[in-house]
């Protein structure tokens, strides 16, 4: 049995956000992170390579949960993603000028 609970797994149905978030937002990243170093570390206790108390594994559960609660709310909330801008938010320079009407 696969103990770990990656993002992705967690919800596939929102994989292309997520690629997106981490590719362009800097807080959406960090939570990521954390949360995956959180679930490697209940891993590792669930697995006991590693020690800690109850307390402590329920504590780092508890932070988890709220964590991936959080992300998820950032993957609903996130805007829509801009075909200009490949979801950076910065439209490419080529369709910019491609778009602008031509002086006849």
């Amino acid at each position: 049995m696969d103990l770990h609970h990656p993002i992705f797994r967690e919800f596939p149905e929102h994989r292309e956000v997520i690629r997106r978030l981490k590719g362009s937002d800097d807080h959406f990243r960090k939570m990521f992170d954390e949360y995956h170093r959180l679930d490697d570390a209940v891993y590792r206790i669930e697995e006991e390579i590693d020690f800690a108390t109850d307390q402590e594994i329920e504590e780092l559960k508890m932070r988890r949960a709220k964590l991936k609660d959080y992300i998820y709310h950032l993957v609903r909330h996130a805007p829509p993603s801009c075909p200009a801008c490949d979801g950076t938010g910065i439209a490419r320079a080529i369709e910019v000028i491609e778009s602008r009407p031509s002086a006849s």
